[in-house]
């Protein structure tokens, strides 16, 4: 499950680098971000076939130590540790059948 968040995060954020101008990020980002984490979290809860609702609350919680890290300007390495604390939280989640194959 860190696999599929960490691809659908990179592949959503480069859509998005490549779309909209720095300066929306610089504007906008404390909202767009939350809220592309989530939507690649409700993803990955999709494609691995996980509950949504308990998948989406630890994509919120782990966001919080990821949110702590733009404070300090470590976006990147907030966004790694989200990844790592989302599967640890994933990991103990019931699968609801086998993960999508393709």
């Amino acid at each position: 499950m860190a696999v599929v968040q960490l691809v659908a995060v990179a592949a959503l954020s480069a859509v998005l680098a490549l779309a909209l101008p720095h300066g929306f990020f610089e504007d906008w980002g404390w909202m767009v971000g939350p809220g592309a984490w989530i939507a690649c979290a409700a993803l990955t809860a999709m494609m691995v076939r996980l509950p949504a609702a308990p998948t989406l609350l630890g994509a919120l919680l782990a966001g919080i130590p990821s949110a702590l890290a733009v404070v300090f300007g470590w976006h990147w390495l907030g966004a790694a540790i989200a990844v790592l604390l989302f599967a640890v939280w994933c990991s103990r989640l019931p699968s609801q059948g086998p993960a999508f194959s393709g």
